[in-house]
C-alpha cells in the first residue's frame, strides 16, 4: 500500500488594502468586505492550512486601527502566521500589531522539509522595491544554513517583469543579486510574491515563479497603464510537498470548486 506523503498547506492573502474605519472603499470596492468573502472561500476549500502568509499592504494606510481590523476580520487563527509588509505598510507598526496578537513575524519559518523565507522588499517613501544588504544577507544566511531544507523565498514586489509596463516600473529594483543568491541554492523551489493585483506563474531555472491577485481590486494584466480587471478577488494555495514539489493555484471569488483546484502556469493567468 502506498504511503501518503506528508505534504505542507500554505495560503496566501495579499494586498487587502484596509483602512482605519468601515466603509471606506478602494475604487469602488469595500476592502474589508472583499476580504471577508475570499476568507469564507478560503475557509471552504483550503482550511485550515499548516501556514498563513499575508504578503504586504495590508493596510491602505497604516495605522493601529488598519491593523486591528485586520486582526479582526481574520479571527481566530491557530496555525502559524508569516507576515511582510507592502509600500503601503509601516513595518514596525505592522510587526507590533501582529506581535501584540501572539502571532509569529520570524523571517525563517521551518516546518517540515521546507524553509520558508520572509524578506522585507519595502523602500521608505518608495512605491518600487528593493532588498537592502540585511535581507540579502538574511536570505543567503538561511539557505546556506540549512542546505537540506527546501526553500520558498516570499517578498511584496516581483522580481521579474509580469508583463504590465507601468507595473514593472514598480517591481523590485536590482534584482540581480536576489536571482544570484537563488541560482547558486538548488534547494530553493519557489518564489512568491505580491503587490500586481493579478495571478503570475511561470518557472525560471527550475523554481516555480507564483504572483497572485489580491483581496480587493484586481489589476489588468498586459495593460500598458494603470487599468482595473473585472476578475474577481482572490487568494493562492499552496501545497509543499516533502520530495520539493509545488502545486498551487489561485482561488477567486465565484469559482467553482474545480477552479479553485486549477494550476495556471507560463506567465500571467488567470
Amino acid at each position: 500500500m502506498r504511503t501518503k506523503r506528508p505534504i505542507l498547506r500554505v495560503l496566501q492573502l495579499t494586498d487587502t488594502h484596509l483602512s482605519a474605519d468601515a466603509g471606506q472603499r478602494l475604487a469602488g470596492v469595500d476592502t474589508a468586505e472583499s476580504l471577508g468573502q475570499v476568507l469564507a472561500l478560503a475557509r471552504q476549500w483550503h482550511w485550515p492550512p499548516d501556514l498563513l502568509l499575508l504578503t504586504g499592504d495590508l493596510a491602505e494606510q497604516p495605522s493601529p486601527r488598519a491593523y486591528r481590523r485586520l486582526l479582526e476580520i481574520l479571527g481566530d487563527v491557530t496555525m502559524p502566521v508569516g507576515a511582510i509588509p507592502g509600500n503601503h505598510d509601516d513595518p514596525k507598526l505592522l510587526a507590533a500589531s501582529l506581535a501584540a496578537q501572539g502571532w509569529r513575524t520570524a523571517p525563517r519559518i521551518l516546518q517540515g522539509s521546507w524553509q520558508i523565507i520572509l524578506l522585507d522588499s519595502t523602500v521608505p517613501g518608495a512605491v518600487a522595491g528593493a532588498l537592502a544588504a540585511d535581507q540579502l544577507e538574511l536570505l543567503e544566511h538561511g539557505l546556506s544554513e540549512l542546505p537540506e531544507h527546501y526553500a520558498l523565498v516570499v517578498l511584496h514586489h516581483p522580481p521579474v517583469p509580469v508583463g504590465s509596463p507601468w507595473m514593472d516600473a514598480m517591481g523590485l529594483r536590482q534584482p540581480s543579486r536576489l536571482l544570484e543568491i537563488l541560482d547558486n541554492h538548488p534547494q530553493v523551489r519557489g518564489l512568491l510574491w505580491g503587490h500586481a493585483h493579478q495571478a503570475y506563474d511561470g518557472t525560471r531555472g527550475g523554481i516555480r515563479l507564483m504572483g497572485s491577485p489580491s483581496t480587493c481590486i484586481q489589476f489588468l494584466p498586459g495593460a500598458l497603464e494603470l487599468a482595473l480587471d473585472d476578475r474577481p478577488a482572490g487568494y493562492r494555495w499552496l501545497e509543499l510537498a516533502a520530495d520539493g514539489g509545488i502545486h498551487s493555484g489561485v482561488c477567486r471569488v465565484g469559482n467553482q470548486p474545480g477552479r479553485c483546484w486549477s494550476e495556471p502556469h507560463g506567465g500571467p493567468s488567470a
